[in-house]
């Protein structure tokens, strides 16, 4: 079974109703310290985390005395512009003690539907993890619509485990797991500590309504839990009320996992391989090489350049007789790629007028035929 002791890289979804009471709607201070120190400790045993948090209109309602009736789209977005800053302060606060800084993303589900985008979220938060920085994730609720929205932070926290390859998502929640029906409701209901696969069994014992200050229901979360699963992440749901509710998780404490049948790695290899490519890019000698002893593709290395692609589509990747070497995500337009090809990344900014990335084709953007060169 799935746990944190051997997770290398963990999304944990914060929701509103933890971080905030309810009837005062102030922060819940000591429920985020303990928190922190959960994540301090996970971090010492060298565990990427990312938390994915709610609560920046929560916190802006109790600011400007808003209640807790759902509000027009325009006070949504005020309560958003108004909480942020103290959702951020507050994270800012309860990690700093530990040594651990912290840093703020906000996206909207468009930056996950272009590749765009959701290769500039990927690089910022990769960036960012490799500086030893904590990133907190909220949905950019200022300016999102009910068209650019996820709506919930269940199946955000799965998208943000999915472009950043995860391996553990946790989703803290007001109940410990999936039952088999709800137990509120029947008395005969038993939690299902294992899911191996989802079913359509699966989620019809999955409820709609949210409760309090949470927007998200359980069927949100099976949702989420197939978002990441497909894509090699294990997931659970658990309880997340308790003082360090990741410690006790990590201890045992009830729970419903998502079991992934592959690794993030190669769920995203295997993405990418079924991608229709939009060009190609030819390479010399060295460059297959390069790329045999798992290194990214530098400009340097590439010959020549064909299609109409843009920054994020797929291309082939040719050797120098036409032969087929893989294909990968490239990080720049085929106009701007035939500029800078056979040149050093250092000379990328004259070229471009701008300093674009090094690599044209990152490794982990990228799969190669020969299964030896994997």
């Amino acid at each position: 079974m799935a746990a944190l002791s051997d997770a290398k890289r963990l999304v944990v979804k914060i929701g509103s109703a933890l971080l905030v009471d309810r009837d005062s709607g102030a922060l819940r201070a000591n429920w985020l310290r303990s928190l922190a120190a959960d994540v301090a400790a996970l971090r010492a045993r060298g565990t990427d985390v990312i938390l994915v948090s709610s609560g920046s209109i929560a916190l802006g309602r109790g600011v400007l005395n808003l209640g807790t009736a759902d509000l027009p789209l325009e006070q949504s977005q005020a309560a958003a512009a108004v909480g942020q800053i103290r959702l951020a302060r507050a994270y800012e606060e309860a990690l700093e003690p530990h040594g651990l800084v912290t840093g703020q993303v906000l996206v909207t589900l468009e930056d996950s539907e272009d590749r765009r985008r959701y290769l500039n979220s990927r690089a910022t938060l990769e960036t960012l993890l490799s500086l030893g920085v904590t990133p907190i994730v909220n949905e950019n609720d200022t300016i999102a619509t009910d068209e650019i929205r996820y709506g919930d932070n269940d199946r955000l926290a799965a998208q943000v485990a999915v472009t950043i390859g995860a391996d553990r998502l946790v989703l803290l929640s007001d109940v410990d797991g999936l039952y088999t029906a709800n137990p509120s409701e029947d008395s005969a209901a038993t939690r299902m500590d294992i899911v191996d696969s989802i079913t359509s069994q699966i989620m019809a014992m999955a409820g709609d309504a949210g409760s309090g200050l949470s927007k998200g229901g359980m069927k949100t979360k099976v949702m989420a839990a197939r978002i990441a699963t497909e894509a090699g992440c294990a997931m659970a749901i658990t309880l997340g009320s308790p003082l360090n509710p990741l410690q006790k998780l990590d201890n045992g404490a009830p729970a419903t996992w998502f079991t992934a049948q592959v690794s993030p790695q190669a769920a995203r290899k295997r993405w990418i391989a079924a991608m229709k490519p939009r060009g190609t890019v030819t390479i010399d000698a060295g460059a297959i090489k390069a790329l045999h002893d798992g290194r990214s593709l530098l400009p340097a290395g590439v010959r020549a350049a064909s299609g109409a692609f843009q920054r994020g589509d797929a291309i082939a990747i040719l050797g120098p007789e036409g032969d087929t070497i893989g294909q990968g995500l490239s990080r720049y337009t085929a106009a701007e790629t035939t500029q800078i090809a056979g040149k050093r990344s250092n000379e990328i900014a004259d070229i471009l007028g701008y300093a674009g990335r090094a690599a044209l084709i990152h490794r982990d953007d990228m799969v190669l035929q020969d299964r030896n060169a994997q």
